[in-house]
């Protein structure tokens, strides 16, 4: 049986729309990582640049991560 929310239509919406943007960065964060991996190499970037690239998809997946957590503390406590 589905629960009856005790979050407002704007909490709600406002939730969705957090939940969307953390689905967009996870796959934003992954498409230009996997393509820094891929062109990277290819045009022959040095590795302390590979680096950067990889600390800022963990630093977006985290980012990602904390709104989620959020998320999900936001409809456990309605």
């Amino acid at each position: 049986m589905a629960e009856r929310s005790n979050l407002s239509r704007d909490e709600e919406a406002a939730l969705a729309r957090k939940g969307r943007i953390a689905a967009l960065v996870i796959a934003g964060t992954m498409l230009i990582w996997l393509a820094a991996q891929v062109v990277g190499p290819a045009i022959g970037m040095a590795g302390r640049y590979a680096l950067l690239f990889d600390f800022a998809a963990l630093a977006g997946l985290f980012w990602a991560l904390v709104v989620t957590y959020q998320i999900w503390r936001a409809r456990r406590q309605s």
